[in-house]
């Protein structure tokens, strides 16, 4: 089978780099599997476009590399799989999973061994309201990991922006702000979070171990064993 690992997709050129590097991890964790990648937005290939290139007679599992479930979770890419004649099977997405969780927080600690006093969760935005829950649930595995308080905020779409939660917790008291990333890959919106005003920011996840793992989980998860050698 063909796993096709579905992003936003960005114009900034680092962006495929680390996602590809993300992907060479799941290669390794699953060998002889046909890894791809494709972009619900901005750039190519398209899922439309990967999902027509698998053979007839063969069935892909496309695993949504997004940290909440969105619209383009919800609705881009069921959308793409039925027009492909539903031959691919659709994992979860990736967040707010645990180990994403821990990512950010390995990514956090090694922007700050010193740990902020308390730290905003950045995410993308959503008009999704079950998004913006999901990105609430991240904020509060990682309140748990780090024994700090956790707050959302967001780039983009929903509230709080970013710069106006660190700006909020500062005026609480706490005396460093951190900014832990909740973006899987650098583009703009890193950009804006480097001038967030905040003590500290986080890189974003990038190709982690522990994502690699999830997304390889979440393939074996819908495909069958293969047979052992006779």
């Amino acid at each position: 089978m063909t796993l096709i690992a579905v992003a936003h997709g960005t114009r900034a050129p680092e962006g495929p780099v680390v996602l590809e590097s993300l992907l060479a991890g799941v290669r390794t964790l699953l060998p002889g599997v046909d890894v791809r990648v494709a972009y619900v937005d901005v750039i190519g290939p398209t899922l439309s476009s990967v999902l027509a290139s698998v053979p007839d007679g063969s069935r892909a599992v496309v695993v949504p590399m997004f940290l909440a479930s969105g619209y383009h979770v919800r609705v881009d890419v069921p959308s793409a799989v039925a027009a492909d004649g539903g031959r691919a099977i659709v994992t979860p997405a990736l967040g707010p999973d645990p180990a994403v969780v821990a990512a950010v927080e390995a990514r956090l600690r090694s922007a700050s061994p010193d740990l902020p006093s308390a730290v905003v969760l950045a995410a993308a935005g959503s008009s999704d309201e079950s998004a913006l829950a999901e990105v609430s649930v991240a904020a509060s595995l990682l309140a748990s990991a780090l024994a700090r308080p956790v707050v959302p905020a967001f780039v983009t779409t929903a509230s709080p922006p970013v710069p106006d939660a660190v700006a909020s917790l500062r005026a609480a008291g706490h005396p460093r702000v951190g900014v832990a990333s909740y973006l899987l890959a650098p583009g703009l919106f890193q950009q804006r979070l480097d001038a967030s005003g905040a003590d500290v920011v986080a890189p974003p996840i990038g190709p982690h171990p522990l994502v690699a793992a999830l997304i390889a989980e979440r393939y074996r998860a819908v495909t069958p064993p293969a047979d052992p050698p006779r």
